[in-house]
């Protein structure tokens, strides 16, 4: 494992995945940690991660928020010195958690936008752990999420509804495995990654180098809270 030498040398970014992304993604996990243990764990997974990119636990505790005794204690409880191998990063792959972060993304985005956006109360009860990702939940989300996409197109960029027509397709064919994900990626790890990159394809439009899919990385699975 890296020691506190090596921090100043750390680079800011690896990959597609900088330390900004990474740290958008675990401050949303910490705004709401009191909702129990599984958000925990799910930051814990997100760790391992970035452990796998080779960041040192200084900059992972700088990014995370915590200090380094708590992610040393992190990396020690949860075996982070043995990281999760590589994981696919293109923003297209079609396994059900994934296509669930991406439409997570844009319901977020679409109730940003609007005023009054009728999947704006599904998408802050997601955030808070209020609801929880179930099949059930959604069919809700992507109901209302149409809704808004359909009766107030004129006021939305017109990205929104090609990304909404591409991940409804994914959701509506059987689901596939993720080629090349590790079976110890869990699907709340996939959900928050597809989210934060979704988020970022909205903001900045399609990227004009594609994404490499050789790296590491790690948003919130069917059974645990958003």
């Amino acid at each position: 494992m890296a020691d506190r030498e090596t921090v100043e040398s750390a680079p800011r970014a690896s990959g597609p995945l900088t330390e900004e992304q990474a740290a958008r993604m675990l401050a949303g996990m910490n705004e709401v940690i009191r909702a129990g243990e599984e958000m925990r764990k799910l930051r814990a997974e997100m760790i391992k991660l970035f452990a796998g990119y080779g960041w040192t636990q200084d900059t992972i505790a700088r990014i995370a928020g915590m200090s380094q005794p708590a992610v040393s204690k992190q990396v020690a409880k949860y075996a982070i010195d043995d990281p999760a191998p590589p994981m696919g990063l293109a923003l297209d792959q079609y396994d059900t958690p994934w296509l669930e972060g991406r439409l997570w993304a844009l319901a977020e985005a679409v109730a940003e936008t609007l005023d009054a956006a009728r999947c704006a109360r599904c998408v802050d009860a997601l955030a808070r752990g209020r609801k929880r990702f179930t099949p059930h939940t959604v069919d809700e989300l992507r109901r209302l999420l149409e809704d808004d996409l359909t009766l107030r197109r004129t006021e939305l960029p017109a990205g929104f509804r090609t990304a909404y027509d591409e991940i409804s397709r994914g959701l509506d064919v059987p689901p596939k495995a993720a080629a090349g994900t590790p079976v110890t990626v869990s699907a709340p790890v996939r959900r928050t990654l597809a989210h934060q990159l979704q988020r970022d394809r909205l903001q900045d439009g399609p990227p004009t180098v594609p994404y490499r899919t050789d790296l590491p990385l790690g948003l919130r699975g069917p059974d645990s809270p958003c």
